[in-house]
């Protein structure tokens, strides 16, 4: 048996959705993507959502706006994917990082408030693997010192926080659709915003900086003449053949996340016998998305003293399961231990305990909507068969 990490769902309506752009001969950032842009806003409950190429020029975008360059710091998680820390860097800012809680992957907002300086001008919390990170003392410590909140919100569709969805407690939420995730476009971003000139500004800075797109002026008088650029932008914009995906995508997504948590709670019952193995855990008051069904390998407590030991004892354990065809991936990284950053900030793999042990320790095992039964019962009898 072969069993992927993850697979988009598709069928038949991602097919006759692709050649609706070729049909209608607009194929650029067009009709199908205000239309996607229009449901994903409905269903995270935001007044505003801008398509983007990916999540991570979805970021930046959000970095840009805030007005970030160079004497400036943000403040987000070491462990997470490195274009939260890049989008920064790409800025000329500094990321400053702060350690995670071990329990659920997400960024110790304690850590992030003490962090803060009078050099910061936004925080970025991270809401991983499908659980909203700790908004509201964030929120509200950043509302109170006047800086911004960006929500890295890449793997936090179907995530949701004390009844608000990821995304529309901060300033701008930023969502994926790489491959991976929930749904997909198969690459692609979206920025939810309450705030209209927030999104009106965005909308400008991924077409260049144009005054108006060319679907406005399409429909518009005098559609020969140019926009006007009063600012430099960038070319984030997503096509019309993703916009038509991601429309066929948003019909299905309660289905998925709905399997996605069906399996998880499964996984939940099937592993509670395995003492070597912490499966996720989701807080009172928050909804879990399960974009990845992350665990931790702690047959002992980890420490950074035995995490190197408890590190290829992990390895063996994801070679075993490789082995018998079970696909299966670290959560993700520590961005203090990359080369980048430790070369130029000198930091050490101790500095931030916790994202250290979860870069070495997590073990992310299959989840998709189609998994089926048999599929799952092979894997967790397959760790069951395995001596850590």
């Amino acid at each position: 048996m072969k069993i992927p990490i993850t697979q988009p769902y598709f069928d038949d309506a991602e097919l006759r959705a692709v050649v609706e752009p070729l049909e209608s001969g607009w194929v650029v950032q067009g009709p199908k993507v205000a239309e996607f842009e229009r449901l994903f806003a409905a269903f995270v409950g935001s007044r505003h959502a801008v398509a983007t190429t990916s999540c991570t020029t979805a970021l930046h975008l959000a970095v840009v706006d805030s007005g970030i360059g160079p004497a400036d710091d943000v403040v987000l998680p070491s462990f997470t994917w490195v274009a939260t820390a890049n989008v920064v860097e790409m800025t000329g800012a500094r990321p400053v990082l702060v350690d995670i809680d071990l329990d659920t992957f997400n960024v110790d907002a304690s850590q992030l408030t003490a962090a803060v300086t009078p050099q910061t001008r936004a925080v970025i919390p991270v809401s991983l693997f499908g659980l909203s990170a700790p908004l509201r003392p964030i929120v509200d410590m950043a509302s109170a010192r006047g800086i911004r909140v960006i929500e890295d919100d890449a793997c936090a569709l179907g995530a949701c926080y004390h009844g608000r969805h990821a995304g529309t407690l901060a300033d701008m939420g930023c969502f994926s659709f790489h491959p991976r995730k929930a749904i997909t476009t198969g690459e692609g971003g979206m920025v939810v915003t309450d705030n209209e000139g927030i999104a009106g500004r965005l909308r400008s800075l991924r077409d260049h900086g144009a005054s108006t797109s060319d679907l406005t002026r399409h429909h518009g008088p005098r559609s020969y003449q140019l926009p006007v650029f009063n600012v430099l932008g960038f070319n984030y914009r997503m096509t019309d053949f993703q916009g038509a995906i991601g429309v066929a995508q948003m019909a299905k997504l309660p289905w998925i996340l709905e399997r996605r948590r069906q399996i998880a709670a499964q996984y939940d019952h099937l592993l509670a016998g395995l003492d070597w193995i912490r499966s996720p855990k989701t807080p009172p008051g928050y909804v879990h998305g399960y974009q990845s069904y992350v665990c931790l390998f702690a047959p002992e407590r980890p420490t950074v003293g035995n995490v190197a030991a408890l590190h290829a004892r992990r390895n063996a354990v994801m070679d075993a399961l490789d082995g018998a065809g079970i696909a299966t991936r670290p959560g993700t990284h520590a961005v203090h231990t990359l080369g980048y950053y430790r070369s130029k900030y000198g930091y050490r793999d101790a500095d931030f305990p916790n994202s250290l042990i979860a870069a070495q320790l997590s073990l992310t095992l299959p989840l998709s909507a189609q998994m089926t039964d048999e599929q799952q019962h092979y894997v967790v009898s397959t760790l069951e068969r395995i001596t850590p």
